[in-house]
């Protein structure tokens, strides 16, 4: 039997970007970085690439993926992890969406 039948739940709609939703400074660059790292452990897991033998395969150290495994990305920017992603897969387009407004703060919202 459920025990929250008096209890009203709230059902909060998000941004799209939990970043943002969270209050992160730089949220649309976290989640670039977040989405570019999920690509990178798809990638792994698709091969079965070890840390090691991905450093072998793309030239940047085996510490850098273990820390991506982990989503430890405090260390790097977005363009050496879309770096490392374009060295592990040539196939893999990336595209940036700039929609003005909606998400700017005021200071910064385009003139008319």
């Amino acid at each position: 039997m459920d025990n929250r039948t008096d209890e009203q739940i709230e059902l909060v709609r998000g941004s799209g970007n939990v970043f943002r939703d969270f209050g992160v400074a730089h949220a649309d660059i976290e989640q670039g970085k977040a989405i570019v790292a999920a690509r990178i452990i798809h990638i792994l897991d698709e091969r079965a690439l070890s840390p090691r033998k991905a450093a072998v395969a793309s030239g940047y150290p085996h510490a850098d993926f273990s820390r991506i495994r982990k989503a430890d990305l405090s260390r790097f920017s977005l363009d050496k992890l879309v770096k490392m992603l374009n060295a592990l897969d040539d196939q893999t387009e990336v595209v940036i969406d700039l929609r003005p407004g909606r998400f700017l703060p005021e200071a910064q919202q385009p003139r008319p």
